[in-house]
């Protein structure tokens, strides 16, 4: 006989299995045996894994749970009694036990959970069809029972689960040197005798080999948040839990050989498999009258075709459309297009702002006259088999944009049409990457964070570095190699961080996918719950492979951010709509081409903002090619892309058949869609054929691009294909070209997501050239969770000559507003105010007028749900200046007329009103009750900022920096939102870690806390007006600067820049002084822009300084210039070797600026 273990925890058993699936498939062939299963804590997180990679090895997989099991019912949740559950194995038979135990799983998360997912006795005796049971471990209920000497309370309901299960259940007995666990097998064997119920041994397998235990212990602190030298933290207390084999379970129980032996037999009953490629597709109810689907989706792409084309339509867009018809119908995705149709019609009928489009879905002329996209893919030569290939049958992936505060809505409507247990969002899981590995396996050794930090920062990352494992980066890193080699400790980190990277940490929602299917989602896939909403357990990825309809409801801020601008705008235009505007407005392309890029969307980086200042955009397919050029890999390719477009006679072609193609991108392969095209106007592939050689081309098959470029050239018969050669190209230029196309396959880019975002990015700069005040104030309020962004565009503000107004009881709406020709603080920032204050507030300002006083106000809006704290925070931020009063004598009056507002209204209700004063003047009545304003000094500059600070997280009538601002800089502090701004790129310039800065800022807020070593660690959370960031100061440099740091204090900080895996960098201090000792008087808040020309009207030189013509920043410098071409002149000066270089170009603000930032200002002048 042989051996199969049916209790195994994987990797999926989250931070308590350590049991990678692939390794434990394989781990199980190498034991001889022929099938395993797997029974992670309460959930089938890993079954697809775990399912694959047994196949993979041979192995016949069984697909389980150890579920747990409610005291009482799973919805009872008393603490003391209901978190004393007990621990069961369920084993798939079939597929009805698959479905029921799906539904077991389900219900643990989404009726039981209470500390963990749980099931309870009636819901098991409702859905033990199909599945096979065992009595599960020392934490079972028989075993605990036994344990407590309760040998006829585990014998009652041993029989009670024979009598649900008959011959399927079974008496689990383990031994891993746990004195109860011998005294549990003892009880269950005679339980075996004394009923006939079989045992059955089995293994509690949380890791694979038995030198694998330390590192399952470490996983274990990872997930208490203890250190593996703490004396009361839960552990393993034997290191017998691993994958055992034949020969040492058989030697558990020598007594009872027929316990291991029917491991086997239980194995050979379960044969259940998934089924992959096989669509679920939900049905889509038509409406009442409907009876053909086909036809219904055949008549709404008629009317459309019509609205959208009118009588420019031609004979060969209706035969587009009937080709893309009849394959959506012979592929049987007659339904989909329907249920995508749907929800976006439900969407842009109730209001809902949707994207023009997103990824390939807008090359479907179906999809387009749906009303699904908006980006008409004849006139953009878009392709409906780069989305839907007939060559390569796959499911269609429409995934939409929704406005990001009511893309719920939609999900809400897709959930009431189909139903709450036909639709669920998606798992994704959150695993350890290499820095993170190190971080954490750091904290379980009892590490200190400096020597954590060390070694962890030595692991490359960034753009170039993405999927890093430590591997390769002891490859890479010599730094992390030497470290490694050298030091014990370091090695043991790095070993055991080896050993656990990579695995799930923990299971979280994916931000946009939905799945909807036909019969009940748990029918198909268990479920979780995450913030109480429904959760599939499998990742999309395995979704699609189990044939269900996902797809991806996004949010996407700028959408939220045109249409509250043009509700704004509607206000002074009733008729405006961002629809209707013209996409070609020669305005919009000069306010890109001067660099004015800050808030539209995809074009604000400060090098993206470069290459549209040196192309010049005239045209939507400019702005569709920065956007898929501005990317690692085909940024390479951008010099010559401006150079072409700024001089078209540098164009060349290999063949006149490219100029039609490539003619749009002057001459440069962008686009996928182009390499579609090169493939079929030359070599005559159909464009289906195309796309699977570029996918082939993409992913680097290179025994299919080696075949192909035989067929490229030649052509093959059989695939009807005649080839360059017979269509007239020559052989050399048809091989050039080829080679061409694999080396950019890789980088090109999908223009149907490109052209899609083109129209996003357009729409927000008309926005923002011709409604600038109604679209910043949109912008403001879209990112006041962003303090960053804040400041940039207030800044950008500033620069357009737009004040931002605080708030203001008579003029401000939630949301930041337009005011005349300037912009109003909105009063949702107010910390203290609510929603419902707000709503409050605005009618009685509509129904009663302005608020003339604060008594008035207090008087007005106590029937309104007035409070004290609202009323000081109003004051704070300054949203009664505008009465005339200062805000020190506002504050100190506050108190006592909510007081005396509150007693008349308390005299009120009781009847106790002076009837003389119920009439008479006005004026004598009002001076009866208002508390008059004391004669006090208004607050210094100083606290009304910091008030407005501390009440709405900005300053709002000045910065602090204000009176630094200027010398900091020329002491050589850089902006934080330069740094800031560096890194969030991901492909950093100017900065890097572990770079020392200078900084400027005021103390937003500190704490200080005592280390592990009893010395004083500071976080300083410093800001200036370009952003906020966070420093770490520690004994050393508190021992010297620490007493200046308080509450918005200026301070000059030196320190090194710091990253720690996706966090924003940090500044680890090495010196802190008091920006004071500068004693610079005010000076102004913006530095002036370079003059447009001399005064003399000569020509101005760009000077700039670098360290020699080796130096990285004269590459930086270089790679610039392309993106400014002109007739002015630059002239380096390498300070090696003194010599200069002059280059022409043109000397724009944007230039100037870029050159500031990496250069240094000090180091850059114009004259």
């Amino acid at each position: 006989m042989g051996f199969v273990h049916l209790h195994v925890h994987t990797e999926y058993s989250l931070l308590d299995g350590a049991c990678r699936v692939k390794e434990l498939a394989r781990r199980a062939k190498e034991l001889g045996q022929t099938a395993l299963a797997v029974t992670d804590h309460g959930v089938m997180y890993g079954a697809v894994s775990f399912y694959r990679a047994c196949l993979a090895e041979g192995i016949r997989p069984i697909i389980g749970c150890e579920v747990y099991v409610a005291p009482r019912s799973r919805f009872d949740r008393e603490h003391g009694i209901d978190n004393e559950y007990s621990h069961l194995i369920l084993l798939c038979k079939n597929d009805v036990g698959y479905r029921n135990l799906c539904y077991l799983v389900s219900c643990g998360f989404t009726d039981g959970f209470y500390i963990k997912p749980r099931i309870d006795w009636a819901l098991l005796h409702e859905h033990a069809e199909g599945l096979i049971c065992l009595s599960g471990c020392l934490a079972g209920y028989l075993s605990r029972h036994i344990v407590a000497d309760d040998y006829e309370g585990a014998k009652k309901k041993a029989l009670e689960l024979r009598e649900l299960f008959g011959e399927d259940f079974f008496l689990e007995i383990q031994d891993h040197g746990i004195p109860d666990e011998r005294k549990a097998a003892l009880g269950l064997r005679r339980l075996s005798r004394e009923t006939g119920i079989p045992l059955v041994v089995t293994n509690d397998a949380h890791y694979i080999n038995k030198e694998d235990a330390r590192n399952q212990d470490v996983l274990l602190c990872i997930q208490t948040g203890k250190t593996v030298d703490d004396p009361d933290r839960m552990k393993f207390s034997s290191p017998e839990l691993y994958l055992k084999s034949e020969e040492e379970m058989r030697a558990l129980f020598p007594e009872e050989p027929q316990a291991a032996d029917i491991t086997e037999e239980i194995a050979a009953r379960c044969h259940y498999d998934f089924e992959f490629g096989h669509y679920h597709l939900p049905e889509y109810k038509l409406p009442e009258g409907e009876t053909d689907s086909f036809a219904y989706l055949t008549r709404l792409c008629r009317e459309g075709y019509v609205r959208r084309y009118g009588e420019t339509g031609t004979s060969e867009m209706e035969a587009q459309l009937r080709y893309e018809l009849d394959m959506i119908h012979r592929m049987g995705f007659v339904d989909y297009f329907l249920i995508v149709w749907d929800f976006v019609h439900y969407a842009k009928s109730h209001g809902i702002p949707v994207g023009p489009g997103r990824g390939s879905a807008a090359g479907s002329m179906v999809s387009y006259t749906l009303g699904i996209t908006d980006v008409d893919p004849i006139r953009y030569s878009l392709f409906f088999e780069r989305f839907l290939n007939p060559e390569r049958v796959s499911m269609p992936d429409i995934d939409m944009d929704f406005c990001v505060r009511r893309r719920g809505e939609v999900i809400d409507y897709v959930t009431r049409k189909y139903g709450a247990d036909h639709v669920a969002q998606i798992v994704t899981f959150g695993t350890m990457a290499a820095r993170m590995a190190i971080r954490d396996v750091g904290r379980a050794l009892n590490l200190s964070y400096a020597e954590t930090d060390a070694v962890a920062k030595q692991v490359p990352s960034g753009p170039g570095a993405l999927n890093m494992t430590l591997d390769e980066a002891l490859k890479l890193s010599k730094p992390l190699k030497d470290m490694y080699e050298s030091d014990e400790k370091v090695k043991n980190l790095i070993d055991t961080a080896r050993a656990l990277e990579g695995m799930p940490r923990h299971a979280s929602t994916h931000a946009a996918g939905v799945v909807i299917t036909h019969r009940p989602v748990y029918e198909y896939v268990p479920l979780a719950t995450n913030d109480g909403n429904p959760v599939t357990q499998y990742t999309m990825t395995t979704l699609e492979e189990l044939g269900l309809l996902k797809m991806d409801f996004l949010g996407l801020r700028n959408l939220t951010v045109l249409e509250d601008a043009a509700k704004l705008v509607r206000r002074r235009e009733p008729d405006f709509s961002i629809d209707t505007i013209p996409m070609d407005d020669p305005a919009v392309f000069d306010m890109l081409a001067a660099g004015k890029t800050s808030g539209v969307f995809q074009l604000e980086s400060a090098g993206i903002t470069g290459v549209c200042a040196a192309l010049r955009p005239k045209s939507l397919e400019d702005i569709t090619a920065v956007i898929a050029l501005y990317r690692p890999g085909p940024m390479d390719s951008i010099p010559k892309f401006l150079e072409c477009s700024q001089h078209p006679e540098k164009i060349r072609y290999k063949h006149p058949k490219l100029e039609p193609i490539l003619g749009v991108t002057y001459g440069c392969m962008v686009y996928q869609e182009q390499v579609q095209q090169v493939f079929r106007e030359l070599a005559g592939y159909s464009l289906g054929q195309a796309d699977v050689i570029r996918r082939a081309m993409s992913k680097k098959k290179h025994a299919v691009i080696d075949a192909e470029r035989v067929a490229f050239i030649h052509g093959d018969p059989a695939r009807n294909i005649p080839g360059c050669v017979a269509n007239g190209v020559p052989e050399d230029v048809a091989g050039s070209i080829y080679d061409e196309i694999v080396d950019f396959a890789n980088y090109a880019f999908n223009k149907a997501h490109a052209v899609s975002y083109a129209f996003v990015t357009y729409r927000t700069a008309y926005m923002k050239c011709h409604h600038p005040r109604e679209y910043m104030a949109a912008l403001l309020t879209s990112v006041l969770d962003n303090s960053t962004k804040v400041a940039e565009y207030i800044a950008e503000c500033r620069d357009m000559g737009i004040k931002l107004l605080p708030p203001d009881v008579n003029e401000s709406d939630a949301d930041f507003t337009v005011s005349g020709e300037n912009i109003r603080f909105g009063l949702v920032a107010i910390k203290g105010i609510g929603w419902g204050f707000i709503e409050e507030l605005k009618a009685e300002r509509e129904s009663g007028g302005p608020f003339r006083t604060l008594d008035e106000f207090c008087r007005r809006m106590l029937p309104r749900d007035l409070n004290r704290r609202a009323v000081e925070s109003l004051i704070k931020a300054g949203a009664f200046d505008s009465l005339g009063f200062k805000r020190r004598a506002l504050l100190t009056a506050s108190g006592p007329i909510i007081d005396s507002v509150t007693a008349d209204s308390r005299k009120n209700i009781a009847g106790q009103l002076n009837l003389f004063g119920m009439g008479g003047d006005d004026s004598e009545s009002e001076s009866v009750h208002t508390i008059p304003l004391p004669d006090v000094p208004e607050f210094t500059r100083q606290e009304l900022m910091t008030m407005e600070r501390e009440t709405t997280g900005l300053y709002l009538t000045g910065h602090p920096m204000d009176d630094y601002r200027d010398r900091a800089r020329d002491v050589g502090a850089v902006a934080i939102g330069a740094i800031l701004n560096d890194f969030a790129e991901g492909n950093p310039q100017r900065f890097r870690d572990g770079q020392e800065v200078l900084i400027a800022g005021v103390v937003a807020s500190y704490k200080t806390r005592t280390t592990r070593n009893n010395t004083l660690m500071s976080y300083i959370q410093l800001e200036d007006d370009t952003g906020s960031m966070e420093l770490l100061a520690f004994q050393r440099a508190l021992d010297s600067g620490g007493s200046y740091v308080q509450d918005a204090a200026p301070l000059l900080v030196r320190g090194k820049i710091s990253l720690r895996d996706e966090k924003e960098p940090q500044v680890m201090v090495d010196s802190i002084r008091p920006l004071s000792d500068l004693d610079v008087p005010g000076r102004t808040a913006v530095s002036p822009a370079p003059p447009a020309a001399k005064p003399d009207g000569k020509p101005r030189t760009l000077y700039v300084r670098i360290p020699s013509a080796d130096h990285p920043l004269c590459r930086r410098v270089k790679l610039l210039l392309t993106m400014f071409p002109g007739n002015e002149r630059i002239v380096l000066y390498m300070e090696d070797t003194k010599k200069r270089l002059g280059a022409p170009c043109l000397i724009h603000p944007a230039f100037v600026a870029e050159l500031e930032e990496q250069c240094g200002k000090e180091n850059v002048i114009v004259k």
